[in-house]
């Protein structure tokens, strides 16, 4: 930690050495580009969108800074300087992706009870995930809780309340839901797959040959779901 702390005061630059370096800084240049872009976009088609939009831009926005911090700490670290920036980034822009869902509906009838089933499940599938990869609990245990929230919303978008709301809008909101459920069942999917990777006693030994392999494979997921989540709602927007 120290060695990061002397790195913030001292401005350092941090020259990336790996592909998970490298991609680093990729993700805070493209999270940034891409909040200016949905900030530009808030009035795109007639500004009906607007609060969507706007919270597009916020959740690039703060992953374009955490990015900035993780990039440093993980050039200091490894993986461990990654993990509490990792999360506190996602304990606010995860459930920002879930109000997206809610103000999507709204129109449709969503009432305010399904943005907090949402926020609840996905802050609980948070803070137990990280438990788990922090070392604080068990993380066969903490990952399949974390697991059961995440199949837990996935049920309510595709089975539940919103899919039904959903068909009821139909037009532009129907196949913007549609695409951004997908986000959710293969693109959250990602994270996983990174937890397995880096957390010993799952399937850390498959990703033994790729230095940094759960920070790689957690970048590639938060510019697949962040970006594409916003450029969904753009698209909204500007549909006719």
């Amino acid at each position: 930690m120290e060695n990061l702390f002397n790195i913030f005061l001292a401005g350092e630059v941090v020259v990336p050495t790996n592909p998970t370096e490298f991609t680093f800084w990729i993700g805070a240049m493209a999270m940034g580009a891409a909040s200016v872009f949905f900030l530009l976009s808030l009035d795109a088609g007639g500004g009906k969108w607007r609060n969507s939009m706007l919270v597009s831009a916020l959740i690039t926005g703060i992953a374009a800074v955490h990015y900035l911090y993780m990039r440093d700490a993980y050039a200091a670290m490894g993986d461990e300087g990654v993990t509490a920036f990792r999360y506190v980034d996602w304990i606010l822009t995860v459930p920002l992706m879930c109000v997206e869902f809610y103000l999507i509906l709204q129109k449709a009838g969503a009432q305010k009870s399904l943005l907090w089933n949402m926020i609840f499940l996905s802050t609980v599938m948070l803070v137990t995930g990280y438990v788990g990869e922090a070392g604080l609990g068990n993380a066969a245990f903490w990952g399949g809780v974390s697991g059961a929230a995440y199949f837990f919303i996935c049920y309510i978008l595709w089975f539940g309340s919103a899919g039904e709301l959903a068909n009821k809008a139909g037009g532009a909101v129907l196949e913007a839901f549609t695409a951004l459920k997908w986000f959710v069942l293969v693109g959250w999917a990602i994270y996983p797959i990174g937890y397995m990777a880096g957390t010993e006693g799952w399937y850390s030994s498959f990703f033994g040959g790729l230095d940094g392999s759960m920070q790689l494979i957690y970048n590639i997921g938060d510019a697949i779901n962040k970006i594409g989540f916003g450029l969904v709602i753009y698209n909204l927007a500007v549909a006719k």
